[in-house]
């Protein structure tokens, strides 16, 4: 008797496990791709200039999966549809026949590379990512470099109606910008100085700061001018120099702000940081920062979210402090 009560009870937990253990597993096997995915992506080269900005919109279907994708290079914005398939199973996410603006084109970033998109979905307490590359196709693996990728997933605006009007709205776009001469007049010149404001420095040190962008300078003395990337929708920024608030909630136009700033030669690298205020309409907050050291001018696209800050690291040329040292 004893036995027999021993063995219902056991078979009676087994089978509870084996109902848990069944239901996890179609939990986690369904986790979707669905929302809006936001991140960076570099070409699998030496040279960590060649970042993408990148957004994703993503509304899976029975058996396929349909979205757009938009992404910043340099002065190419560029909004497609993009079409493939999910496998909740599996994880995997594909994506075909993706036209993605060549990293190395030389005229006016003209060119293609006709590529996949595989990725994985990785989902975690602390949010989902999709993690992958844009890999060329067979006809031009050797001139195009896999673009390894990042995106994470906005909850926050991941509305059903809300990806299914960005969808239904949809218009190609190719557009290559740059600054014309009515761009550069002065819409406002900032001093550069150290600003105090509590609430603002520490949201700045809870968020996470990525550094998208390495530089090096010929000159101790830079120009920096701000522009709002692309469709002007509101972004509201504050910057930070060395961690210190210089300039404080400036709302981004397509007309410059402009500042001087110093690099302090006490430091290794000096790093220029973006601290989203908002978001805009269209999230994430975006801008366009363009350096001159007074030889060189670097077009540089920072991307910050209420999450992350985007920054970019300076750094003196070496050739460049030992020539002044010599004079």
């Amino acid at each position: 008797m004893i036995r027999s009560d021993f063995c219902r009870s056991y078979c009676f937990m087994k089978h509870i496990l084996l109902w848990l253990l069944l239901s996890i597993s179609l939990h986690t096997g369904a986790q979707s791709v669905f929302g809006y995915w936001y991140g960076n992506a570099n070409v699998k080269t030496k040279n960590s200039a060649n970042n993408y900005l990148v957004e994703m919109v993503l509304q899976p279907e029975k058996g396929y999966v349909k979205g757009l994708l938009n992404y910043y290079f340099k002065n190419t914005y560029r909004s497609i549809e993009v079409k493939g398939n999910y496998n909740a199973t599996t994880r995997q996410l594909n994506l075909y026949d993706v036209p993605v603006v060549y990293y190395g084109s030389l005229n006016n970033f003209e060119v293609d590379c006709q590529m996949n998109l595989r990725a994985t979905l990785r989902v975690a307490q602390t949010g989902s990512n999709l993690v992958g590359s844009f890999i060329a196709l067979p006809d031009h693996k050797y001139v195009c470099a896999d673009i390894n990728f990042n995106l994470r997933l906005n909850a926050d605006i991941s509305k059903k109606d809300s990806v299914l009007r960005a969808i239904s709205e949809f218009k190609e776009t190719y557009q290559v910008w740059k600054p014309q001469l009515e761009d550069t007049l002065v819409a406002k010149t900032v001093k550069p100085k150290k600003v105090v404001n509590y609430v603002t420095e520490k949201e700045f040190e809870e968020r996470e700061s990525v550094v998208t962008n390495e530089i090096e300078v010929e000159s101790d003395s830079l120009l920096v001018s701000i522009y709002d990337n692309g469709e002007i929708d509101g972004d509201i920024i504050s910057l930070f120099y060395n961690k210190q608030l210089i300039m404080y909630n400036q709302k981004l136009t397509h007309k410059s702000i402009k500042i001087n700033l110093r690099l302090d030669s006490a430091l290794t690298t000096n790093e220029l940081t973006m601290f989203a205020e908002n978001l805009g309409l269209i999230p994430p907050n975006t801008a366009l920062v363009v350096i001159s050291d007074g030889v060189n001018r670097f077009d540089l696209r920072l991307s910050s979210s209420l999450e992350k800050n985007g920054s970019i690291r300076i750094k003196r040329k070496k050739d460049s402090i030992k020539a002044k040292s010599t004079n």
